[in-house]
């Protein structure tokens, strides 16, 4: 359950408390809403619960918003929760549109600098397979939706990546896969973009599953 605020991070932390299948991700979403800062003191109670497993969703978006005129804002929010989660050795939950190689120019000699301590998942990953093998470089792995059930823009990344490197997930409500495409999406239809990783790729469903189920244990410890 991933935090896009300060109460949507609160109210992923209380869910996680309830239902003992559920864990949190906490954070400040680039753009959700732009005059909301990360003040850490605010997280530093949630960050301490058992079930609070990575920080985010954080990132860059300039997609939906004028790099121009945002870049120094939303570079400095990424910045501080990276560096949030380096202190607390969480793995960060990263949110990128049109903000691939601005996120790798901040990664990059961070990872230089900090190695194992910094380490996450692009989460609904849409690049190309040069920026997927830089994410790969520094340790982070990319995830993909149901997108992948009705395109195939994403076909030879999900071919050349590594296993080991790569993630299912469903971005619920959103983006349901086939055979549910048009109707609100729920978590369950993650087998949908299983079933499609292995389908690409070839190979055994069930070692695509518990491979990808591990890769995300191994992400959150």
């Amino acid at each position: 359950m991933v935090g896009t605020d300060l109460e949507s991070s609160k109210s992923a932390v209380e869910l996680a408390e309830k239902h003992k299948e559920i864990y949190a991700c906490i954070g400040i979403h680039p753009i959700d809403n732009p005059n909301q800062s990360f003040e850490k003191e605010k997280f530093e109670d949630l960050v301490k619960h058992p079930k609070v497993v990575a920080v985010g969703e954080c990132g860059m978006d300039f997609f939906h918003a004028d790099k121009s005129a945002d870049y120094d804002r939303q570079k400095k929010l990424f910045l501080d929760q990276l560096d949030f989660a380096i202190t607390h050795d969480k793995p960060v939950m990263i949110h990128a549109r049109d903000a691939y190689t601005e996120l790798l120019e901040i990664l990059e000699p961070i990872k230089d600098e900090y190695g194992v301590k910094l380490r996450g998942n692009v989460h609904f990953f849409t690049g190309s397979i040069e920026v997927a093998k830089r994410f790969f470089n520094i340790g982070f792995t990319i995830s993909f939706t149901g997108v992948i059930t009705f395109t195939h823009d994403y076909d030879e990344v999900i071919k050349s990546a590594p296993l080991e490197m790569i993630m299912s997930e469903t971005d619920a409500p959103y983006v349901a896969p086939v055979p549910y495409r048009g109707k609100q999406n729920e978590p369950s239809y993650v087998s949908q973009v299983v079933k499609k990783i292995t389908e690409i790729r070839g190979g055994d469903e069930e070692v695509v599953r518990a491979t990808l189920v591990n890769n995300a244990l191994s992400m959150i410890g």
